[in-house]
């Protein structure tokens, strides 16, 4: 079944949604989210005073705030549909958070270990295995895809942009469309 470009972007999102529901329940709440900030912190043996641990736990809790606000629900948990639309709008509205840029600033910061400001097939494969423990055959075809230049790293600018992908773009063949596997 071929995916229509309308929905490519709701594909993506519902497999973040798969990713981020760590108990399997079908619903995301703040202990989702928490627990994210946690895989980062001990992924990479941050202590929790390290600045990028600060960074990513604040990143989650406020994304998980704007979440809750784009959702239009009283409750503080999410179904797969209220995640892709809230996401939709999050990511649009930047008048708290821009998700795109300060997100992937935040996590790219984490992810480049060396701080050589670039983030090597290694330090790729760390994040995909110890983050979001993928271990899909066709994650490590993005770090090509993703590295847009071919000079073997992906740089802050390409990872920015690949986050832009990820939520703006309808072409499953973008490099950012590439995070979770082939749309």
């Amino acid at each position: 079944m071929t995916t229509t470009a309308q929905d490519v972007i709701s594909v993506k999102l519902e497999r973040a949604f798969d990713a981020l529901d760590a108990n399997g329940d079908g619903y995301l709440d703040w202990s989702d989210y928490e627990k994210l900030g946690d895989r980062y912190i001990q992924a990479y043996r941050l202590d929790k005073n390290d600045r990028r641990a600060r960074a990513i736990q604040t990143f989650c809790q406020i994304y998980w705030l704007e979440l809750l606000r784009h959702a239009g629900i009283d409750g503080d948990r999410l179904t797969k549909e209220q995640f892709v639309t809230a996401n939709r709008l999050a990511v649009i509205d930047t008048s708290r958070l821009n998700v795109t840029e300060g997100g992937g600033h935040a996590i790219f910061d984490v992810i480049d270990v060396d701080q050589d400001n670039e983030i090597s097939r290694a330090e790729f494969e760390r994040f995909l295995r110890d983050v979001w423990r993928s271990e899909a055959p066709d994650a490590m075809e993005a770090f090509a895809k993703l590295d847009t230049d071919g000079d073997g790293a992906i740089s802050r600018q390409e990872f920015i942009r690949a986050i832009r992908e990820y939520y703006f773009s309808s072409d499953p063949d973008a490099p950012g469309s590439l995070f979770f596997g082939q749309v």
